[in-house]
């Protein structure tokens, strides 16, 4: 599983990759479904030609594929066109929904670390013992002190992160946003 990664493109997912890489004869790969598999047609056909080359079955949970056929080739391209048109559909959605929100003046992305929402739902307000952390990783940056270090004296005075623990990639972000936030 690419975790974190969209399907958009198969050739940046390193764990298909790795899966396709370790197909062979006889072998099947099984998916949950073609639209998770690939989220475009051209992507879905070029792993199946993958997989063909290689004498290796596809299998999709949530679809009845049965590829050794000329019809069954048939109803997967037409069934990776439908996932691809999807895939389409989802976008337009979250950006309708983006664009809906803006002009409404509701708030669109997560809240930083720092700060909370007003009840409005929209203005960012500091959170005051957020705000002493970001002062303190803002102190032991300066002084030289690794991402790492740092997370660990956040914690040693017992400064909470979002998450279950301070990792180096969440003090960055906190580090690199802590001047442009509104």
């Amino acid at each position: 599983m690419d975790a974190g990664l969209s399907g958009k493109r198969a050739d940046n997912r390193p764990a298909l990759q790795n899966a396709l890489a370790a197909c062979g004869k006889g072998d099947a790969l099984v998916v949950y479904s073609l639209s998770r598999l690939a989220r475009s047609t051209k992507d879905t056909i070029a792993i199946s030609e993958i997989l063909i080359k290689k004498g290796t079955d596809l299998v999709s949970l949530s679809e009845k594929i049965d590829t050794t056929s000329p019809a069954g080739r048939m109803v997967f391209k037409m069934l990776a066109v439908l996932a691809e048109f999807e895939s389409d559909q989802l976008g337009e959605r979250v950006s309708s929904s983006m664009q809906l929100k803006r002009s409404r003046l509701e708030r669109v992305g997560s809240i930083p670390y720092g700060f909370h929402l007003a009840e409005c739902g929209v203005k960012l307000l500091p959170n005051s013992h957020e705000q002493e952390a970001i002062a303190l990783c803002q102190k032991l940056n300066a002084k030289g002190l690794s991402l790492r270090k740092i997370g660990h004296e956040l914690t040693k005075r017992n400064f909470q992160p979002r998450g279950k623990k301070w990792h180096a990639t969440s003090i960055m972000r906190i580090l690199n946003s802590a001047d442009s936030i509104d």
